[in-house]
């Protein structure tokens, strides 16, 4: 039987956990901070809790607009999020993200997996696109 290809990151930023849970979570600061690969965070739709739903609209440097969504499978304020994650383009690619935070002196260690992906390509996009993701949350804590 063959695993499906995932991905594990990390970051330590300079803000509490209930921060930076509200980053994750409030769609005015997931606007500020999330642009992956340098793409922009138009719109983004959230009702965080389990079995909530929530969308998120990037706008591409060729201008065209993608819409990635899915429904929150685990919420503990200031700890965990887990959530389904499928682009409306490809709905039947369904993968999973879990963001897990830990005090870490005065700030918060993240890790972030991305699991369930189709192949190994996608994983690699992915992991181009959290890492510059992540990166906007680091400065937007700096």
């Amino acid at each position: 039987m063959s695993t499906q290809p995932s991905l594990t990151l990390q970051r330590r930023l300079n803000a509490s956990p209930a921060k930076v849970f509200g980053a994750w979570t409030q769609p005015a600061q997931i606007l500020k901070w999330m642009h992956p690969s340098g793409n922009e965070m138009i719109d983004a739709e959230m009702d965080v809790r389990v079995d909530g739903r929530y969308r998120l609209v990037m706008r591409w440097a060729d201008g065209e607009a993608h819409e990635v969504g899915g429904r929150y499978l685990e919420v503990v304020p200031d700890a965990k999020l887990v959530f389904t994650w499928a682009w409306r383009s490809t709905p039947e690619r369904e993968s999973l993200v879990t963001v897990a935070l830990k005090p870490d002196g005065d700030g918060t260690l993240l890790t972030l997996t991305h699991g369930q992906f189709l192949d190994e390509d996608a994983r690699d996009k992915h992991a181009i696109g959290w890492a510059a993701g992540l990166d906007g949350l680091e400065r937007y804590f700096a």
